[in-house]
């Protein structure tokens, strides 16, 4: 008999952790699957065989799509060559939708395909939930929510609940890392988290550190950039030269910074999950490409644009976007909140509670059994 082997495709770091933490638990369940695609070190680390590093493949807005066209539409090729002279037996799409979505239509049911991690779709674009329908045997969801609104549009989906459950922990306490990082428990500790794409960090991170420069004129600060590993250092080194702050730096430890830190500047996207379960206060900041928001702002139908906020239901946690998104906004609000033990403890309450709607832990492990359970069916 052949050995089973699925064809994985994520996009990005964040499709990265969660492509590699559902191979490990696939693997754990049958460690004879072959499992191959697109990805990074987490999914490599998992037991996976990499033909494509995602390193470079990370976009931001419509230019930056259109900049890297070539590059999308030679690597589609590319893989249904390989998925024609392999074979696999299912496919697990990772979010990454612009991409993916694509490679499921081309691939037109011929092999069974699973999305993981779905398109946000109840936020925008609605229309792209016509070729999931059409495209995609199976969705499988980490929110409640979405699985109530992908049965409602007869897409045939399962909630595994969210992985962050398991993976969003500390490897140290607070003081470790700081003596780690030569500085002192003694003064407010303020991490900042630009993002995990260049793009993202070269228009987040400039206003975060201003932000910063200004705080420091109230409060006595010293402050941690978390570094994602798929961005090169010059980036980081780059604007921090131009800004003229003291900040350190550290890679790969997304939940350390997060847990050392009293107050945080967290750009949107899963961080601001990440930031919530470690529990600690923070704002949510997000700049991009003027043209690129012009094309993107009227697509959102939801009132927030911060995944903690769209969890809860409610603004629990305060968002500076776009032209919002200035040091001054930035500033005020993160001297307010560090100067009121009050509010910044309403902030701990109420992102305690987000906790509670993602589910229960092990979300990564039943996203695997439906995976398997999936296999046994064919």
């Amino acid at each position: 008999m052949a050995q089973i082997n699925i064809l994985i495709i994520c996009g990005e770091a964040s499709g990265d952790l969660n492509a590699g933490n559902l191979a490990k638990k696939i693997l754990e369940l049958k460690p004879d699957i072959k499992i191959w695609g697109v990805g990074g070190e987490t999914l490599r680390a998992a037991g996976a065989e990499i033909v494509y590093d995602i390193k470079g493949l990370s976009v931001m807005g419509f230019f930056d799509v259109l900049r890297r066209l070539p590059r999308f539409f030679a690597l589609k090729d590319a893989l249904l060559k390989l998925a024609q002279e392999r074979k696999p037996d299912l496919i697990i799409l990772v979010d990454f939708s612009g991409f993916n979505l694509r490679i499921a239509k081309a691939i037109n049911r011929s092999i069974p395909i699973a999305y993981y991690v779905s398109p946000q779709v109840w936020a925008s674009r609605q229309g792209r939930i016509r070729s999931i329908k059409k495209f995609i045997s199976k969705m499988i969801v980490l929110f409640k929510f979405e699985e109530e609104f992908y049965k409602s549009h007869g897409v045939d989906v399962s909630f595994a609940g969210h992985p962050l459950l398991d993976i969003a922990k500390p490897s140290m306490t607070k003081l470790e890392l700081l003596a780690n990082l030569g500085l002192t428990d003694k003064l407010t500790s303020i991490s900042l988290l630009p993002g995990s794409r260049k793009g993202e960090i070269k228009y987040i991170l400039p206003v975060m550190l201003r932000a910063c420069r200004i705080i420091l004129q109230k409060i006595n600060a010293q402050f941690i950039i978390a570094k994602s590993p798929q961005v090169d250092w010059e980036v980081y080194n780059g604007i921090i030269k131009k800004c003229g702050i003291e900040v350190k730096v550290v890679e790969g430890k997304t939940y350390d910074c997060l847990n050392c830190a009293d107050f945080s500047l967290v750009a949107s996207g899963t961080a601001t999950l990440e930031a919530a379960l470690i529990g600690k206060p923070f704002v949510v900041i997000y700049k991009m490409n003027p043209l690129n928001y012009i094309l993107y702002r009227p697509q959102v139908r939801l009132p927030y644009i911060g995944m903690v906020n769209i969890v809860a239901g409610k603004k629990i946690v305060p968002e500076f976007i776009q032209l919002r998104a200035t040091p001054g906004n930035i500033s005020r609000e993160a001297i307010r909140l560090l100067t009121n033990p009050a509010e910044l403890e309403k902030m701990k309450q109420n992102l305690s509670r987000i906790k509670d709607s993602l589910g229960e832990p092990g979300g990564s492990l039943r996203a695997a059994q439906i995976i398997i359970n999936l296999l046994d069916k064919k």
